[in-house]
């Protein structure tokens, strides 16, 4: 079984429907695992992407803010939905493909501007909720699993523009890459994307705030496609969609795809 898979912040599903629709007709990945959804699962456009033929639908919703959901060409069936640290929101949904594969898709919580958890409860927030993943994934390890989604960390230095810039900025700060890397040590989890693309500068992400964040390039690389160790060597293909970046009222994140042949 060979199946594409990728991950995208939407950043709000109903108001970018049409670029939605257009990764699946350009596109055409058999599972996209959406973040930042800002809707309830019943307010999401799913008719139209069952139209397109992804009909199988897990996913968790909440109205105005966070919401994740996987989309599929392929049957799955929802196996749980973590609310880690406590917050009441919808930031993980899980689900299993027919050949026993599981895909988590996370949201993991930006936290603020202020990298200091004494000043700024949302930066605890996020420390917080990664703990809960380290401790459940350590808990309950899984095996035959993929995780994406917009973990909102950058961890090697050549995942942002400017490593030394920005390393009291969030989402790069070495608490933050160290609680990832906890995570992923907990889990087993491989980096999959850098293990297909080992060199170079690589980005998901560019602020609105640019006036023309193609030429200005001040990307960080906060998506990412995990595998556990003993699924990740069959992953292949991987690559970030950098031009859906410039489509019209875009998100700021660009889908990240990988192909795995299980």
């Amino acid at each position: 079984m060979s199946f594409t898979l990728a991950t995208w912040n939407i950043n709000s599903v109903r108001l970018r429907e049409g670029l939605v629709a257009r990764l699946m007709q350009e596109e055409g990945p058999d599972i996209l695992c959406l973040q930042e959804c800002k809707s309830p699962v019943d307010k999401m456009p799913l008719e139209g992407f069952a139209a397109l033929g992804y009909a199988h639908v897990v996913a968790r919703g909440q109205k105005g803010y966070n919401g994740v959901a996987i989309l599929s060409k392929l049957p799955i069936e929802e196996v749980g939905a973590m609310d880690f640290a406590d917050l009441g929101h919808a930031r993980h949904i899980a689900g299993r493909l027919e050949n026993g594969v599981v895909i988590h898709n996370f949201y993991v919580p930006a936290g603020g501007d202020v990298p200091d958890r004494a000043v700024n409860d949302k930066f605890g927030q996020k420390l917080d909720y990664l703990t809960g993943m380290r401790d459940w994934f350590r808990d309950s390890r899984p095996e035959k699993a993929i995780l994406v989604g917009d973990l909102n960390i950058a961890p090697r230095e050549d995942d942002v523009w400017n490593h030394k810039q920005l390393l009291k900025i969030v989402s790069h700060t070495p608490v933050e890459v160290d609680h990832l890397s906890a995570v992923m040590a907990a889990g087993g989890w491989q980096d999959v994307t850098r293990a297909d693309i080992p060199e170079g500068q690589l980005y998901s992400w560019w602020s609105y705030r640019a006036a023309d964040w193609d030429a200005a390039d001040k990307g960080r690389r906060l998506d990412h496609v995990w595998a556990t160790g003993d699924i990740a060597t069959s992953a292949h293909s991987s690559r970030i969609l950098r031009g859906a970046r410039g489509w019209e009222q875009p998100s700021d994140h660009a889908p990240v795809f990988a192909t795995f042949d299980l």
